[in-house]
């Protein structure tokens, strides 16, 4: 089946990992809502049943840990195979590991990429085949406005964000000759469950860095939140455009830190550019 990229908002089938809680079942119950089909995957079937129930034959739940490259293949074959094809494959699982960057142990990191990442790879790698037999697509994965700026005690989360930015982007320019799209949404503040104790693995703590710590987590509780409900209708936006974006910034907050990081950057490699330059050389 040979399936077009166009602005048609008409039966869209969605693919999307993380639709338990969050913008993942936003998403997926909008996407219903709009009369689109979409396959709802979460780790536990019961944590998405509500959308079978509501939705019927328009959604197809599948039980799926994306940390399980096996899993994830049959996930995406079954779901292509039931709907006939997959318009928008969207990568939302994910979680943030707090702690500083001694504290963290190497395999609490191992763990975080092997959801934030590794999780996403095997889904873009599972569906890519598919997607070019039917003629394109549309990946869009949900990274981060920390995916180009950090902060201290989340700094690895942010380093997953940084790494996912990076292998989307080469991903877009290795795929755009087979008609498929990429995306990467990248959401400020809002107040989903992604601060939940389910969305959050703490890393052991120092002592050293308690103060600090307590500072920063006062920081952000005066932080401004956006609303998700308000998220879907630029998601569709996004979907149904015949040149989508390869990143979109969702809501207010993002770009005016990103535009302050930048210049801050800028400003620090230009003072430093005559030293840089001097460090060519000059073959012969």
């Amino acid at each position: 089946m040979t399936h077009q990229n166009d602005n048609s908002s008409a039966n869209k089938v969605w693919f999307i990992t993380g639709a338990s809680r969050g913008f993942g079942r936003i998403w997926a119950n909008a996407a219903l809502k709009r009369g689109d089909k979409v396959a709802a995957t979460s780790r536990t079937l019961a944590s998405i049943a509500d959308l079978k129930e509501k939705y019927g034959a328009n959604v197809l739940t599948l039980e799926l840990d994306v940390t399980k490259p096996d899993q994830v293949k049959t996930a995406v074959t079954q779901a292509h195979a039931h709907f006939g094809r997959l318009d928008i494959v969207l990568n939302n699982a994910g979680y943030s590991l707090v702690g500083t960057i001694e504290e963290a142990s190497a395999d609490d990191v191992r763990t975080l990429y092997e959801t934030n990442i590794f999780g996403a790879l095997a889904v873009i790698q599972a569906v890519l085949p598919l997607l070019r037999k039917q003629g394109g697509g549309h990946i869009l994965g949900t990274s981060s406005g920390l995916g180009h700026v950090t902060m201290p005690v989340i700094g690895y989360y942010c380093s997953s964000k940084w790494a996912f930015e990076a292998i989307h982007e080469s991903l877009a320019a290795e795929v755009k000759p087979f008609g498929i799209n990429v995306t990467i949404i990248e959401p400020g503040a809002y107040a989903t469950e992604f601060g939940s104790q389910e969305s959050l693995k703490f890393a052991a703590s120092l002592d050293i860095y308690a103060d600090f710590k307590t500072q920063f987590f006062g920081s952000l509780k005066d932080m401004e939140r956006g609303d998700p409900n308000a998220t879907p209708e630029a998601i569709f936006k996004i979907v149904d455009a015949e040149h989508p974006p390869l990143r979109f910034n969702l809501g207010n907050q993002n770009l005016p830190w990103v535009r302050a990081v930048y210049a801050e950057r800028l400003a620090t490699w230009e003072a430093w550019e005559s030293i840089s330059n001097s460090a060519q050389g000059q073959l012969k």
